[in-house]
């Protein structure tokens, strides 16, 4: 692994040293995807090596992955197309319009899985793969390629375990476990390095007031490609019920998935604990004795300087 500064709060690699990343994400659906997609280039300890997408119409997914990253300006980085499972609703079509990925400069791989295995296995360093929805792209990686596990260090907002959604204080089934429990549970019984984010910390991360609005009037083409999405979002899924209290225009939505970004280059503002985790076939995340030991996110020790890097990146 890269070896790291510390600077203010969060380990910083030389440019030489950046931790090779690979993102597997169901972007599409909530929009916290995109806001992480963000984060994730705005992240100079980060060197993104692929990005594949999860579940639902993956080629839908991808289409958003390529705008965004043509918006950036990252054509180099190349996306694979995951496996297509489930119906899932399109809430992002408004913002894509008549986006192709032949519009996309960069490589775009049908094979997503073999993307991930021959990505991971052709860098020397070891791979942090941040994983943002549910897992069945990596349990068919594992199966592909089962030394994945000596290459890679696996990275997941997954689970809940003390508490739940917006901090409820009792666990919940989390949405990227239980979609493909089955497949959540072959990656965490993987013999690799795990560290999680589970609803006890990342489930109530939402950028509001000065911050938000700081994000909302900036000028800056991918941070208007977010605010873009976070509009054509809430208007898409405005009827659902947990948002009959969200006012868009001054607050994000949940922002689940930015922390774990964060915990591919620092842990400094989490308090991190290392359980024994065990996924069960119906999709609850438990300590249990039988389980693997995980790196578990579970409180924070200081949110709002995790807020303000946040918005930081992202302006």
């Amino acid at each position: 692994m890269s070896t790291l500064r510390h600077e203010k709060g969060v380990h910083v690699a030389d440019k030489a040293e950046r931790i090779p990343v690979v993102l597997d994400t169901d972007i599409g659906l909530d929009v916290d995807d995109v806001w992480a997609l963000a984060f994730l280039l705005n992240c100079p300890e980060l060197d993104i090596k692929l990005i594949t997408t999860s579940t639902g119409n993956t080629g839908y997914r991808a289409k958003i992955v390529a705008k965004m990253l043509q918006i950036a300006g990252r054509e180099d980085i190349p996306i694979g197309v995951g496996i297509p499972l489930d119906d899932s609703p399109e809430t992002h079509s408004a913002w894509l319009g008549d986006f192709s990925l032949s519009d996309y400069a960069g490589d775009v791989l049908r094979d997503g899985v073999g993307a991930i295995c021959e990505t991971i296995i052709a860098t020397p360093e070891i791979v942090s793969l941040v994983c943002i929805g549910p897992l069945p792209n990596i349990a068919a990686a594992l199966a592909r390629e089962p030394d994945l596990t000596t290459s890679a260090r696996f990275i997941g907002m997954h689970g809940s375990l003390r508490r739940g959604y917006m901090g409820a204080d009792k666990p919940m089934r989390e949405y990227n476990v239980k979609q493909h429990a089955l497949a959540c549970q072959a990656v965490f019984k993987a013999k690799w390095e795990k560290t999680i984010t589970p609803l006890d910390t990342c489930g109530t991360v939402m950028l509001q007031g000065e911050r938000f609005a700081r994000i909302r009037d900036s000028d800056k083409p991918l941070t208007k490609a977010v605010m873009d999405n976070h509009a054509g979002w809430f208007e898409a899924v405005k009827e659902w019920p947990m948002l009959k209290d969200l006012d868009a225009r001054v607050q994000s939505s949940v922002l689940y998935d930015c922390v774990a970004v964060y915990l591919a280059f620092s842990h400094a503002h989490l308090q991190m604990e290392t359980l024994p985790i065990i996924v069960t076939n119906d999709g609850k995340t438990l300590i249990d004795e039988a389980g693997e030991e995980t790196q578990c996110a579970t409180d924070w020790i200081d949110k709002e300087a995790f807020l303000d890097l946040l918005t930081e990146r992202l302006v």
